[in-house]
């Protein structure tokens, strides 16, 4: 379980987080939306880490991140996996050697222990004999189940993705989210999930969190966001659906 308690972020005189408290809960996928400049980003990269918060804690399993020393800060970045919007692969390597980089860096494994490691994230995420290809030669669907492989690698208790779905088509977005959820589900993650996108909420999202102007505005299931009486959270509902059925014509 990941808490958030009471997290204020601010940039100058600019203040982007607000006192926000969330609970991201184990084997669950907790979807954070948004409209663009609500602060789910910079809530993204302060809860993996990438940003310090002015006030309040992030609690991973009890363990106040922002408080540790670096070197047990580092320890807990061992157990984060993350997946990046673009995929974030390394285009001078292979998709195996892009899925062993973590254990590389991270493990003291074998050559022999860090290829079944890498076979088997590779299979998990139907990508079977893609060993030797390079980003270059995968598909955008391809180049993201990829990038999960790799961030389940180290067998993390903890998996952030960023617009997992950005640039994909309607059908592999589908399968994206559902690797997400099955992955989430099979292996008890705590899974963070940055979207923009409804049906990925409607998918999957069996928490989610509505960020607006800094704060948390509502949090709910896929099952209630289309039912609230939240006028923000059916605006930026509205909205998307909107956005969405005028680019697929």
């Amino acid at each position: 379980m990941i808490e958030v308690l009471n997290i204020s972020k601010s940039f100058g005189n600019k203040q982007v987080l607000n006192d926000v408290s969330m609970q991201f809960e184990k084997g669950k996928t907790n979807l954070i939306i948004g409209q663009s400049g609500s602060g789910k980003t910079v809530l993204m990269k302060c809860l993996v880490g990438l940003m310090p918060v002015d006030q309040g804690k992030i609690m991973f399993d009890g363990r106040s991140f922002h408080e540790m020393s670096f070197r047990k800060q580092k320890e807990i970045r061992k157990e984060i996996g993350m997946l990046f919007q673009g995929g974030a692969l390394f285009d001078s390597l292979t998709v195996e050697e892009n899925v062993i980089f973590p254990l590389t860096m991270f493990t003291a494994q074998s050559e022999e222990e860090k290829r079944e490691r890498a076979n088997f994230c590779l299979q998990r995420v139907n990508l079977k004999n893609s060993n030797h290809l390079y980003p270059s030669e995968l598909s955008g669907g391809m180049i993201k189940r990829v990038a999960i492989a790799r961030a389940i690698a180290m067998n993390p208790p903890y998996l952030f993705c960023d617009e997992p779905n950005s640039g994909l088509d309607p059908i592999t977005s589908g399968v994206i989210d559902e690797l997400i959820s099955e992955l989430t589900e099979e292996f008890q993650m705590t899974t963070v999930v940055n979207t923009h996108d409804m049906n990925s909420v409607i998918r999957i999202g069996d928490k989610v969190f509505f960020i607006n102007d800094g704060r948390l505005w509502w949090e709910g299931d896929k099952h209630q966001v289309l039912y609230s009486d939240n006028e923000e959270l059916n605006d930026f509902v509205f909205a998307t659906e909107l956005t969405r059925r005028l680019k697929a014509n």
